[in-house]
């Protein structure tokens, strides 16, 4: 029988540190096989990413983008994610999609933080106010419970009511709260870069999410030559998208720039309590899958 996973029900049995040791777990099986699918009608657009993990199954995450459905009050993206076992190819489950990218997501970063940002980080700043920037601060309160958090946004009034409903500050000037932060985590859907390198400081962690796209970035130059770089999957990070690809492909730097990627644990962590780390969040098909084994166990287990 094919399990049902909505939103809400689904998200109370999850625990963002039990997302991150199924990320930790999931990546000890053999690499996993992805591939993307793009079909188009005008500006409507069908994206499937497939994923399969020998010995954790199949994933097809399917959405649906149509950027006219707003003005019909309707959502612009739908779809779901299908879960098979890797047995015998059953429909294990159909779980809701914004379930599964929210956890994805913001569970991405946080495995990286864990691992990069320095223990004693007790200054978070959220850049961009946004449905992704409410993830991270839920991620990140869990990994980091001690934390004072601020948000920045492009629109400031946007930051204050991000900020008085979640009881945090928010920040005026991106530059000196940049400066003020153990951690960066930034959100936004910024094609020319908003974070400076040259406002980092030692021991700071630099987490970027928003760039998606080959012509997306979220840091300059100066911030990819200051920090050690890090990666959730090297195939796609390098290859697909603007925040590595760009200076890759401009000769800044070059695959070997990139210390690691998950698949790499033993590399994948801070040497120093003074350098700049910097993780690129690609949130490839490979974690969809993860994380909806992981909401799927947890449902079972509830």
């Amino acid at each position: 029988m094919t399990t049902i996973i909505p939103f809400e029900e689904g998200e109370k049995n999850l625990d963002w540190l039990g997302l991150a040791r199924a990320f930790d777990a999931g990546h000890q099986l053999p690499k996993a096989e992805i591939e993307d699918v793009f079909l188009y009608r005008g500006k409507d657009t069908l994206l499937n990413r497939s994923a399969w993990i020998d010995g954790l199954g199949i994933a097809v995450k399917a959405a649906t983008v149509f950027p006219g459905n707003p003005d019909k009050g309707k959502p612009m993206i739908g779809g779901a994610v299908n879960l098979f076992d890797d047995g015998d190819g059953s429909l294990s489950a159909v779980v809701d999609f914004h379930l599964v990218t929210k956890w994805k997501t913001a569970g991405d970063s946080l495995c990286a933080a864990l691992k990069l940002a320095r223990p004693d980080s007790r200054k978070i700043l959220i850049v961009g106010a946004g449905t992704v920037g409410a993830s991270l601060h839920q991620a990140y309160s869990a990994g980091f419970p001690e934390a004072e958090f601020t948000v920045w946004n492009r629109t400031p009034d946007k930051a204050r009511a991000f900020a008085e409903e979640r009881g945090i500050a928010w920040a005026e000037d991106l530059e000196q709260a940049v400066g003020a932060a153990d951690i960066v985590t930034s959100a936004t859907m910024s094609t020319n870069p908003l974070l400076k390198g040259d406002w980092f400081r030692p021991g700071q962690h630099i987490d970027l999410i928003g760039a998606y796209r080959p012509d997306m970035r979220e840091a300059d130059d100066t911030a990819i030559k200051r920090a050690r770089l890090f990666v959730d999957s090297y195939d796609i990070t390098l290859a697909h998208i603007g925040e590595l690809k760009i200076p890759f492909t401009n000769g800044l730097i070059t695959g070997h720039d990139i210390v690691a990627d998950y698949y790499a644990p033993e590399l994948f962590h801070r040497r120093s309590d003074e350098e700049i780390t910097l993780f690129k969040n690609g949130g490839g098909a490979h974690l969809d899958l993860m994380c909806a084994r992981y909401i799927l166990d947890a449902w079972q287990a509830a």
